[in-house]
């Protein structure tokens, strides 16, 4: 059996079935893996037009193997430390073309990092990808980054629109933020200092601070915004997520029934994108 946990920033783990012995074939396992899932997902009808090849990758993928570090200095280690994560990322790569002979319809490809907001960390980051020369900029189609409010009070609209319109100048590829949200429920002792104290801690604070991501990622230079997701619309206690906040989800509910009824009411916030 293979067991796959979520995978984040810190963790990234390698499934305990395969191959660690070299690069090359924990590579092969990852593209194998890769090309049945797609598969898997055709033969059960899902039509997938966008594929990320791994999660949050900012510190890179199947630890230990994978692992890098951004922030290694001078650039030249810093793309040696990338090595692994390249070898490791083009075999996923592969995989994709591997289903697509196999019958599966092409997606686009996305890499998908955290922290949208720090334009050092992305073109660090994507620079060394590249710098390996195990990886081109044509082998991915989108960029994806996380913009949440909670990990860092330089994470504003300022810095998100610098970061992606300096990696849209450079790459001319589509960016999205493809996850973020803001809470309606964030009080108490472990509640996080927010990046914008302006948004209201509320459901009509979900709006505005989706519909003010809406604004920059329509605003990228050169038309290269294509798309914003929120996430996660059941988020409660997502302490263990880093955030510290009760409630970041677009509904509200009625416990009074429990445990014979539970009634769930959409809040205002449900339709954060209309007219967007």
């Amino acid at each position: 059996m293979l067991i796959i946990t979520k995978a984040d920033p810190n963790k990234q783990f390698t499934p305990a079935a395969w191959t660690t012995s070299s690069v090359s074939a924990l590579g092969s396992d990852l593209r194998d893996y890769v090309k049945s899932t797609l598969i898997a997902f055709k033969k059960g009808g899902v039509d997938l037009s966008l594929v990320s090849l791994g999660n949050e990758i900012r510190h890179g993928m199947l630890w230990p193997t994978g692992y890098v570090d951004v922030d290694t200095a001078p650039t030249s280690a810093r793309i040696a430390n990338f090595t692994n994560l390249a070898s490791l990322w083009s075999n996923a790569r592969k995989g994709v073309d591997d289903a697509v002979k196999a019958g599966v319809k092409k997606p686009s490809i996305m890499i998908h990092i955290d922290d949208g907001w720090n334009k050092t960390l992305q073109l660090d980051w994507f620079g060394a990808l590249t710098g390996t020369g195990k990886v081109k900029a044509e082998d991915w189609d989108v960029f994806g980054f996380s913009f949440y409010p909670f990990y860092g009070t330089a994470a504003t609209l300022d810095n998100l629109k610098d970061t992606l319109n300096a990696v849209a100048t450079k790459y001319q590829k589509p960016v999205h933020v493809v996850e973020t949200d803001w809470p309606a429920i964030c009080d108490g002792a472990t509640a996080p200092e927010l990046s914008d104290t302006s948004v209201p801690i509320s459901p009509a604070g979900q709006t505005e601070w989706v519909q003010d991501i809406v604004s920059v990622v329509k605003g990228v230079t050169g038309g290269w915004g294509k798309g914003v997701n929120y996430w996660e619309p059941t988020w409660l206690n997502n302490t263990g997520l880093g955030s510290a906040c009760q409630d970041a989800i677009l509904f509200s509910a009625d416990w009074s029934g429990w445990p014979n009824k539970i009634i769930g009411y959409s809040r205002s916030s449900v339709n954060m994108f209309a007219g967007k």
